[in-house]
């Protein structure tokens, strides 16, 4: 039984038995993985606080025949979420993260974009700067899961939209002109339009020097959430949560 190694991040733990942990990790090269941490809550040495949500670390493990989980033999932080302060804020934003990841993406399927994408955000998620990320992140897995049709064109008939005439439905992908709004649509205002055409088009750390009061893209990222809990068919608990941060 060879051991495996990659770099990976840590979505979440559960206990079982006594001292062993059921971990779910998310792997550059073998993608989301879920595996058995033996004696995880004493043993300080293979893993430490590398059970940290969201922490990125080097993972070795090795998969066993006939078993589902993998044997998650040791942690090595890369790069620990509880480095930097933490509030109520960033770690609803980092639960966010965690929970689409663990939702959206299959087991044993590798996928480099997407696992650069959460590297690159929890790069930028700081107590100072949460809402610029979580956007970026949130429309992202949007396009990366094949949820998002062309937002420069009206999802109904292709005319191209209009920054300030553009609006989206809690029951249908992509964007539409005033011609095709439905009678319950939310607007996506001109800021927020252009901002996700930016966005598409540039790395996060380009937007890390701009203004982010808690409402600036407040409707895109409602957007982008509508998209995603409509797929995965459930509600996103992290996300109801960041809906009471906003107010």
């Amino acid at each position: 039984m060879a051991v495996l190694t990659s770099e990976a991040v840590v979505l979440r733990t559960w206990p079982v038995h006594e001292a062993d942990l059921v971990v779910s990790f998310f792997t550059r090269d073998y993608g989301k993985m879920t595996g058995v941490a033996k004696s995880a809550l004493k043993s300080r040495k293979r893993f430490g606080g590398a059970l940290e949500p969201m922490t990125v670390a080097r993972a070795w493990f090795a998969e066993r025949p006939t078993q589902d989980l993998v044997r998650l033999d040791q942690l090595e932080i890369l790069r620990s979420p509880l480095s930097l302060p933490v509030d109520a804020t960033r770690l609803t934003v980092l639960s966010f993260f965690a929970e689409v990841l663990e939702q959206a993406l299959p087991e044993h399927d590798p996928q480099e974009t997407v696992f650069r994408l959460i590297v690159s955000v929890l790069e930028q998620t700081t107590v100072e700067q949460p809402w610029m990320p979580l956007t970026y992140f949130a429309l992202w897995m949007t396009r990366l899961m094949g949820l998002l049709p062309d937002i420069a064109h009206c999802t109904a008939c292709g005319e191209a939209l209009v920054a300030g005439e553009t609006s989206f439905n809690a029951f249908a992908d992509g964007l539409f002109c005033h011609v095709h709004r439905a009678a319950n649509a939310s607007e996506l205002s001109a800021d927020s339009w252009q901002l996700a055409l930016k966005m598409l088009r540039a790395p996060v750390g380009s937007f890390a020097g701009e203004a982010w009061p808690r409402r600036r893209g407040q409707d895109l990222r409602r957007f982008a959430m509508q998209s995603l809990e409509r797929h995965m068919e459930r509600k996103l608990k992290s996300g109801e949560m960041l809906g009471r941060l906003v107010g």
